[in-house]
């Protein structure tokens, strides 16, 4: 959400869907990925000033970037036919059905080579959390390490998004439970945050798929609803520490 990928994937999804009754619905995870790649591209033109990224630029970009793209999801819901709006909300909602083992396959050969990279990382993002200029002096490439972390962490953001839609909150609530309960080393953090998100995800997908049954609530709905409270405690238990 902050760095704009999910604006980009959802503004094309959307337009795939419309253009679907063309094309097919399987166009819509490909459009979707188009503008994952689109929205990661505009981010980087935007951020990076004289061969540097500054973190602050970056995040700045992000909003920039997902709100801009956000208006021309608004824009193309006003004025699309009627008959497209109800599964382009439900896509935007975020959802794990219906899915099948080709479709996972594709987004293993994604998934996997970037999930690697960043666990090959984690010794640059253990030095990172004691500021660029010191991880710069212990032998860190920080402009190198920077990019790379966030170009394979779109790009895995980008295969989800344009296969799940937006299941927001998942990225905020369960990298931060790992920290409390594991400390913050990155060598555990990252990998726990992976398995313990995708079980957080599956528990979330079988509330949605209960609580209404046999209707579906889409799972962003269930993510939603527990992040936005516990982005509250967070901030709360921040100003705690502050005083």
């Amino acid at each position: 959400y902050i760095l704009g990928v999910s604006g980009g994937s959802a503004f094309t999804a959307v337009l795939g869907m419309i253009f679907s009754f063309y094309l097919g619905f399987a166009v819509v995870p490909l459009f979707a990925f188009l503008g994952a790649l689109l929205a990661i591209f505009l981010v980087l033109s935007v951020a990076r000033i004289g061969g540097r990224m500054p973190i602050l630029n970056l995040l700045l970009a992000g909003v920039v970037v997902n709100a801009s793209f956000s208006a021309l999801v608004m824009l193309v819901l006003a004025i699309a036919p009627s008959h497209h709006l109800p599964s382009a909300i439900f896509w935007m909602m975020g959802g794990l059905s219906p899915k099948n083992y080709w479709m996972l396959s594709i987004i293993g050969l994604y998934y996997l080579p970037g999930i690697f990279v960043l666990l090959g990382m984690t010794r640059e993002f253990n030095l990172f959390s004691l500021g660029e200029e010191s991880a710069e002096q212990l032998g860190v490439n920080v402009e190198k390490s920077k990019l790379l972390a966030f170009i394979f962490a779109s790009l895995i953001t980008a295969v989800g998004v344009s296969v799940s839609g937006l299941i927001g909150f998942l990225g905020l609530i369960i990298p931060h439970i790992i920290r409390l309960v594991f400390g913050p080393d990155h060598r555990l953090l990252l990998p726990a945050s992976f398995i313990f998100g995708a079980i957080f995800l599956i528990w979330c997908d079988f509330l949605a798929r209960m609580m209404i049954a046999p209707a579906e609530l889409p799972v962003g709905v269930i993510t939603a609803l527990l992040g936005g409270p516990f982005f509250i405690w967070l901030l709360h238990k921040s100003k705690e520490v502050l005083r």
